[in-house]
C-alpha cells in the first residue's frame, strides 16, 4: 500500500472550468480517483474570464495574495477557490486579469509568459498555503515552467529543494515556442537544449529534459513519439528520457459516461443488460436519434458515427472516398452522423456529403453535448481513422454505450481497440484499408448478430475507469520519490 502524498497537480484545463479536449478531461477525473486512494490532491489553474465573471457556482476569492516573482519584478495576483464537482477535492484558481481575463484560453502573442506566469504562482500558492508538496505534476507545455523552474533555481529554494517532478504529455504536437527572454522572466540560468534553435526555448521539451519521470498518456503512444515519425522533432530526446518515460492509459469518467444512467438516453442499458432487454433500450435510442437527425427510423441497417474535432490529426483525409462509398451503398444500406466543429474544409466535406445523401446522412456541425450521448448511446459503430492520438476518449465512451470502435491501430486506439474482441482496427493510414475495416464490421454486423452483440458486451463491460489509471499514476509518484531520494 502506497503512503499516502502531497500531490500539488498543474494544468492549463480542468474540466468542467475550462477544457478544449482531453486534457481537461484528465484534469477534472484523474485528481479524484488519486484522492480516493488517499492523496492529498490540490489542484491549480488560471482564472479564466468565466471564473472571474461567476459562470461556475462555489468558487469564491480567498482573502491572501500572492506576489510571484519575475525577472521585471513581483508581479501580484489573486486565488479563487473551488472544488471538482461531485468531491472535496480542491481547485484553486490563479487570478492575474491582465494575463487570464480574456475572451479566450489560448491563443495570444503571449502565451508562453502567461503560463509562465501561472507556472510560478502555483509553486508561491503552496508555499503561501505552507503546504508542502511531495509531487509537483504538470501537464503539458503549459506547465514547464514550474518543471524547469525547480530543477535549476528552484532546487536552492529550502521550501523547494529536491521536490520530484512527474511531467505528463497529451499532444507533443503543441510544443509552446518562445524565445530565450522566458528564462530570465523565470529567474533561471541553465544551457541551450540541441532541440532549441540559438536564441529560442521549446517549451515542452523542457519539461521532459527538467522533469524527475515523463509519462505520456497511453503506452503504444509513448513508444510512437521515440520515432522520428511521431516525436514531433523531439525523438531523441525523448530517447534519451526512454528509461524514464511511461505510458499510462487515460480513463473515462463513469459516473458522467453512463448508459445505465445517463439524462440525455430515453431508454438505459448495460453491459450486463445487454442480452436481455438492453438490446431493445438501444433500439429505442436509435430510434430517437434518427427523429432527432430527421434521417428514417429504419432498424436494421448500420448507423455508423462519427463525435470529433474536425482536424487533420483525426484522419479526416481519408475520410471522404470512405464516406462517399459508404453512403453509395458499396457495403449495403447504411446511415452516417458526424457532430463536430474545426477545419472549414472538412465542415465544408460533410456539409456538402449530407446534402446530397439527405435520406442517409446528417452532419451536425456545431458543439451540441446533449446529442453526443445519444450518439453514442443509439450508433452502431463509431469512427476514429486517426493519423495520430494520444489517448482518444471517444473510443472508450463508444465501447461504454456499445457502439463499435473502427479505428486506425495508433497511440491509445492501438492499446484499447482489439479486434475481433471489442471493435476493427486498420493499421496503414490509407483509405484502402480504412474502408476493407468498415466492410468488415458490416460483415458481422448483417450476418452474424450474435458475435456483433458479444463484440459489444466485450466493449461494455472492459475496464476502462480513472480507478485504474490512477494506480499507474501512484507508482508513478512513487519512482519519483525515490529517484529524488525522498521516502
Amino acid at each position: 500500500m502506497a503512503s499516502a502524498r502531497n500531490i500539488l497537480y498543474l494544468s492549463a484545463e480542468v474540466a468542467p472550468f475550462a477544457k478544449t479536449g482531453g486534457l481537461g478531461d484528465v484534469g477534472g477525473s484523474l485528481p479524484k480517483a488519486l484522492k480516493a486512494l488517499g492523496h492529498d490532491v490540490r489542484v491549480v489553474m488560471p482564472a479564466y474570464k468565466s471564473i472571474e465573471d461567476g459562470r461556475f457556482p462555489g468558487i469564491s476569492p480567498l482573502p491572501m495574495q500572492l506576489s510571484v516573482p519575475t525577472g521585471g519584478g513581483d508581479i501580484p495576483c489573486g486565488v479563487f477557490k473551488g472544488s471538482l464537482p461531485g468531491s472535496d477535492v480542491p481547485v484553486y484558481f490563479i487570478a492575474q486579469w491582465n494575463l487570464f481575463k480574456r475572451d479566450n484560453i489560448y491563443g495570444y502573442w503571449d502565451d508562453p509568459y502567461r503560463f509562465a506566469f501561472f507556472s510560478r504562482a502555483a509553486l508561491e500558492l503552496a508555499r503561501a498555503l505552507k503546504w508542502k508538496p511531495d509531487v509537483v505534476h504538470g501537464h503539458d507545455w503549459h506547465t514547464a515552467p514550474a518543471i524547469a523552474w525547480l530543477a535549476t533555481a528552484g532546487s536552492s529554494d529550502p521550501f523547494f529543494a529536491n521536490t520530484p517532478t512527474v511531467f505528463t504529455i497529451h499532444n507533443l504536437a503543441i510544443q509552446g515556442n518562445t524565445n530565450w527572454h522566458i528564462f530570465d522572466y523565470l529567474g533561471i540560468l541553465t544551457h541551450s537544449l540541441m532541440e532549441e534553435p540559438y536564441g529560442e526555448v521549446n517549451l515542452i521539451a523542457r519539461g521532459i529534459y527538467h522533469a524527475t519521470m515523463v509519462n505520456t498518456v497511453s503506452p503504444t503512444y509513448a513508444l510512437e513519439i521515440m520515432t522520428p515519425e511521431g516525436g514531433a522533432g523531439l525523438d531523441g530526446l525523448l530517447r534519451h528520457r526512454a528509461y524514464d518515460l511511461h505510458g499510462i492509459l487515460n480513463g473515462i469518467d463513469y459516473d458522467e459516461w453512463n448508459p445505465a444512467a445517463d439524462p440525455h438516453l430515453p431508454a438505459h442499458y448495460s453491459g450486463d443488460t445487454l442480452a436481455e432487454d438492453g438490446l431493445e433500450q438501444r433500439l429505442q435510442n436509435r430510434r430517437a436519434l434518427q427523429k432527432r437527425l430527421g434521417l428514417p427510423q429504419v432498424d436494421n441497417v448500420p448507423l455508423v458515427a462519427m463525435v470529433s474535432r474536425l482536424t487533420w490529426q483525426k484522419g479526416l483525409d481519408i475520410m471522404g472516398h470512405v464516406l462517399h462509398l459508404l453512403m453509395n451503398g458499396f457495403s449495403g444500406s447504411a446511415q452516417f452522423v458526424v457532430l463536430g466543429t474545426g477545419d472549414s474544409q472538412y465542415e465544408n466535406m460533410f456539409a456538402q456529403l449530407a446534402a446530397y445523401h439527405r435520406e442517409k446522412m446528417t452532419a451536425v456541425l456545431a458543439y451540441e453535448a446533449d446529442l453526443a450521448p445519444l450518439i453514442y448511446g443509439g450508433s452502431d459503430m463509431f469512427l476514429m481513422p486517426s493519423l495520430f492520438e494520444p489517448c482518444g476518449l471517444g473510443q472508450l465512451i463508444a465501447m461504454r454505450y456499445g457502439s463499435v470502435p473502427i479505428v486506425r491501430a495508433t497511440g491509445g486506439l492501438a492499446d484499447t481497440v482489439q479486434e475481433p474482441v471489442t471493435g476493427f482496427v486498420f493499421h496503414n493510414f490509407n483509405e484502402e484499408e480504412f474502408w476493407h475495416a468498415i466492410q468488415r464490421a458490416i460483415y458481422v454486423y448483417n450476418v452474424d448478430r450474435p458475435r456483433w452483440q458479444e463484440i459489444q458486451r466485450s466493449g461494455m463491460t472492459a475496464d476502462f475507469s480513472w480507478e485504474r489509471s490512477a494506480g499507474g499514476y501512484q507508482q508513478l509518484y512513487e519512482w519519483a520519490i525515490a529517484r529524488a531520494g525522498n521516502s
